[in-house]
């Protein structure tokens, strides 16, 4: 698994409208700019590529910063093993 801050970056290289370093753990990410279906969307797809997890929209639905997102990430992860 990689770094909470790792991940941040991977967040940051996939939404082109957010400036570097402007994410961090406790950020609440569905206060982004024009937060849509379109963004849940690509964090599930990077989810899926970058980890082999799957999130459900109930999963987004359930968090609400950064880092509680990480750790559904991580939970799933360690259940897969």
């Amino acid at each position: 698994m990689i770094t909470i801050e790792a991940f941040i970056e991977k967040l940051e290289e996939e939404f082109e409208d957010i400036e570097k370093g402007t994410l961090h753990p406790d950020f609440d990410y569905r206060k982004i700019e024009n937060w849509g279906s379109m963004h849940a969307l690509i964090i599930i797809a990077l989810v899926d590529t970058e980890f082999d997890i799957s999130l459900s929209g109930s999963d987004l639905q359930n968090t609400q910063t950064i880092n509680d997102l990480y750790k559904v990430i991580e939970t799933k992860m360690k259940a897969s093993d």
